[in-house]
């Protein structure tokens, strides 16, 4: 295909994802008073698709906190070049992917080592160990971790397939592969560890690929997604490589993993061009419907002051000389969410920013955040389940590089905050079903949080007035929201209705509608 066949291609793709945003917006135009229907789903703040108004109050991106390492890649067919992780939980045990192979500068030239893909596991998602699988032979031996040595070895991606129906013996899949293999090939494995060619030609041939490119089945659309490098201009192509412009995410979908369509560049609700590294897309787990992504954000700097105060600066220097950004760019979480996989509302703030100065920080390969989040047990005793995230750390440089792990409340990541004298939200109207209203906070001693529910119009319903309604306050996962004649909200399914929330000195992180009249 020809670098002008290849542009008009581009071109097309573009001009649908504009077209998808531009039909998304108006759909919103069009609806933006018929009732949002949630059902019982958990809907949390990610986005302002519920939002109809906010007096005094804000959405607030919140932070994971930082705690252990979590693994170390300093075996021998591993090295400072290991990344682009993939974290799964399966029934009790956490099963981590990633790829091992060595990365230096020496004498002003890159230095690399093979690439293969290895897996270490764990039983609490706070440390992993290397199991010595005996499949492949890495210099005369098999006492090692490594699951993958052919095509796709830089960045094989695999996930747990939840399709019904899924054969037993494809009960994993993966993506992997890059521009100069031909693409992306599909993989599949029945336990995990041992794996196979799903069909020996790539599956998915039009992007750029130098990148972790992942798929998972999406229940709410019923087929598959992928999400995968590409850039906002160029040629990138196993033949011609001139990329241009921003590195980007391209999406698409398939009902079978081997025959994809519905190619589109992702777009965003107001936020700037910017390099997007990586993209660690997925359903979230609590929430299905919203699609939530930690995309990596890649800036490149160059030499200043405030570059050469940063830790490291030797090893910086060296990366530079083999080339400018190796030693001047600086790497860090970003969040993201869509509703519909194409359109996505960004966070242009970091998610997870480079943190504080020490070795192996504030590097290009710091902070890329692996793909995705899942449920630990808190390490407060009596503590209510969180969330870890894990991001590495440490890379390109010495003899291995290290993945921490980070902890963040379940649903976490955005809350509707307001300060001590008060502010409120103001839902959408909204169609429910259920019988009570249950929702995740957390309020200072002197805060709380109080729903008056409304008709369609903003009117109060009689007996769900705001007065009517005790302070909420306290810390907690599942609160349910009471009234002076209890949560008995079954009269009101189906009905249009508002939530007007009222908050003080309060996070409101999520909210939920549950069938169940007794917590």
């Amino acid at each position: 295909m020809n670098d002008l066949l290849l542009r008009l291609r581009i071109g097309r793709l573009t001009a649908l994802s504009l077209l998808v945003l531009v039909g998304l917006q108006a759909g919103l135009s069009a609806d933006d008073k018929s009732p949002i229907d949630i059902g019982s789903r958990r809907e949390l703040f990610v986005d302002d698709a519920l939002i109809e108004s906010l007096k005094e109050a804000r959405r607030v991106l919140h932070s994971p906190t930082p705690r252990e390492i979590a693994i170390r890649h300093d075996a021998p067919w591993e090295g400072a070049g290991s990344g682009y992780h993939s974290v799964i939980r399966d029934g009790d045990r956490y099963r981590m992917y990633y790829r091992g192979s060595k990365l230096g500068v020496e004498k002003g030239k890159l230095k690399t080592g093979p690439e293969v893909y290895c897996y270490a596991e764990s039983r609490d998602g706070v440390t992993f160990t290397k199991p010595e699988l005996g499949l492949h032979e890495f210099q005369g031996s098999k006492k090692n971790n490594i699951i993958w040595t052919g095509v796709g070895t830089h960045n094989f991606a695999p996930f747990l397939d939840t399709r019904p129906g899924c054969p037993p013996e494809s009960r994993y899949k993966a993506l992997g592969g890059l521009a100069e293999q031909g693409g992306l090939f599909a993989f599949h494995s029945a336990d995990g560890i041992r794996w196979s060619l799903m069909r020996d030609q790539p599956v998915v041939t039009e992007g750029a690929f130098d990148s972790q490119n992942l798929a998972f089945w999406d229940a709410t659309a019923g087929k598959y997604r992928a999400y995968f490098r590409t850039f906002t201009a160029g040629v990138t192509t196993g033949k011609v490589w001139k990329p241009a412009g921003y590195r980007a995410i391209r999406t698409a979908t398939s009902r079978d993993f081997l025959a994809w369509d519905n190619y589109a560049d992702l777009t965003y609700k107001d936020s700037p061009a910017e390099h997007l590294y990586t993209n660690q897309v997925a359903p979230y787990f609590r929430a299905p419907h919203l699609l939530i992504g930690f995309p990596t954000r890649y800036v490149e700097r160059g030499w200043s002051p405030s570059m050469r105060a940063l830790p490291e600066l030797e090893n910086r220097e060296q990366r530079a000389a083999a080339n400018l950004r190796y030693g001047t760019a600086i790497t860090e979480g970003l969040l993201m969410a869509s509703r519909d996989g194409a359109h996505f509302e960004r966070w242009n703030e970091a998610f997870l920013r480079p943190g504080p100065e020490r070795s192996g920080t504030w590097l290009y390969g710091h902070q890329f955040i692996a793909w995705h989040a899942v449920e630990t047990a808190s390490s407060l005793p009596g503590a209510s389940s969180e969330l870890s995230l894990y991001a590495s750390e440490g890379s390109w440089h010495g003899d291995g590089n290290a993945i921490r792990r980070y902890t963040l409340r379940l649903d976490g990541f955005v809350s509707v905050n307001a300060p001590l004298r008060g502010g409120e939200l103001i839902t959408r109207p909204l169609k429910f079903t259920g019988q009570r209203l249950t929702i995740n906070f957390a309020s200072s001693a002197a805060g709380d949080i109080r729903v008056e529910i409304q008709n369609a119009d903003g009117k109060p319903l009689p007996g769900f007035e705001l007065d009517h309604c005790p302070p909420v306050f306290g810390d907690s996962l599942e609160r349910t929201v009471t009234w002076n004649d209890g949560p008995d909200l079954s009269k009101l399914a189906g009905q249009p209705i508002r939530l007007r929330i009222v908050l003080r000195d309060a996070d409101l992180f999520s909210l939920r509608f549950v069938n169940e009249l007794k917590p």
